[in-house]
């Protein structure tokens, strides 16, 4: 890998898939074999694109290394990156266009998604020369892209040859299964941040109470790990140091109307909280505001500021376990 000069800004270099989604918004999901209307229907950019929206309005600066397309899911994905300030490092594909995906989301604000993938799931060490690391660069990597028979060898190759000064932070996503274990294995053996849901904590480190898999996954999984986070929806998130330290950050009451996104929100807050020196814990805590503020608001990539998560902080009376004493997966 190609090392650049050094750069305090502190940049998130996205190694990830971005796609388009076409967001349908129905009461619920119809039975098989009938047919629903929709309430509204939208296209906005998703995938990776809704992390890096959330690192990017909480201050730091991020540039993509992954993969766009050369067609109209491209092209519209490039203006949306440009709209927030993301800069793409690497040429279109010349190959594709970008994939997209179909996301249902019902009046309870639980969401269903149907995916195509595109020119995301294709890279390749040529086309991967200009993602360049530098020191104070954090980088970041999602299970979708380790999940394309066509990005996992080169993306997987890509995160071993990191050098040890970046870190590396890692979110293994629902299809978690559909990743090849040894291909799984070789990036949690990289990670220096694991952020996974309860769910895809256990795909990883077996069954048990939440403290022995969060010891589990460190201890057998990610021994490079500086801690890793394991998102539980409104009630917030478990949080294990290396050093033993442990603690559950619990979430905000809010009343959630599309949670879409917000296990994104929470990835891109806790990392830009952390590349500005923000304690791990006060860190999670600040991104499950992220998270509860963005499932307030329709659509995936809902992150709010820095400056919004910090008035919403300074004006609750203390943390709670629930959404309006509901447990919806207000911020997984």
């Amino acid at each position: 890998m190609s090392r650049a000069q050094p750069d305090m800004s502190g940049r998130l270099v996205h190694i990830g898939s971005a796609v388009v989604d076409y967001v349908y918004r129905i009461d619920a999901l119809p039975a098989p074999g009938t047919e629903k209307t929709a309430s509204s229907f939208a296209q906005v950019a998703g995938g990776g694109f809704n992390m890096m929206v959330a690192a990017s309005r909480t201050g730091m600066k991020v540039v993509f290394g992954g993969q766009l397309g050369s067609g109209p899911n491209g092209d519209f994905l490039r203006a949306a990156f440009a709209a927030e300030g993301i800069e793409t490092l690497t040429p279109p594909s010349p190959l594709m266009d970008s994939g997209n995906c179909v996301a249902l989301i019902s009046s309870d604000a639980e969401r269903t998604f149907v995916s195509w993938p595109g020119a995301e799931g294709v890279l390749n060490a040529k086309l991967m020369e200009p993602v360049t690391v530098a020191l104070g660069d954090w980088a970041f990597a999602s299970g979708y892209t380790l999940s394309y028979p066509g990005s996992r060898d080169a993306l997987a190759d890509w995160i071993e040859a990191l050098p040890e000064n970046i870190p590396f932070v890692f979110d293994p996503t629902p299809i978690i299964a559909d990743i090849p274990r040894a291909i799984l294995d070789r990036v949690l053996a990289r990670a220096t941040w694991l952020s996974c849901n309860t769910t895809e904590a256990v795909e990883v480190a077996g069954p048990g109470d939440i403290e022995v898999i969060a010891a589990r996954l460190l201890a057998d999984h990610c021994p490079k790990a500086e801690g890793v986070v394991i998102r539980a929806g409104a009630k917030g998130c478990f949080v294990r140091l290396a050093g033993g330290d442990a603690r559950t950050i619990s979430g905000f009451k809010v009343d959630p109307i599309d949670t879409n996104g917000a296990g994104d929100t929470h990835i891109g807050a806790f990392v830009s909280a952390l590349s500005r020196g923000v304690e791990a814990f006060e860190a999670a805590r600040y991104a499950n505001a992220a998270a509860a503020l963005s499932v307030t608001r329709h659509g995936g990539s809902s992150a709010p500021t820095d400056a919004e998560i910090k008035i919403f902080l300074s004006h609750i009376a203390g943390p709670s376990t629930g959404a309006n004493g509901r447990n919806r997966k207000a911020h997984a």
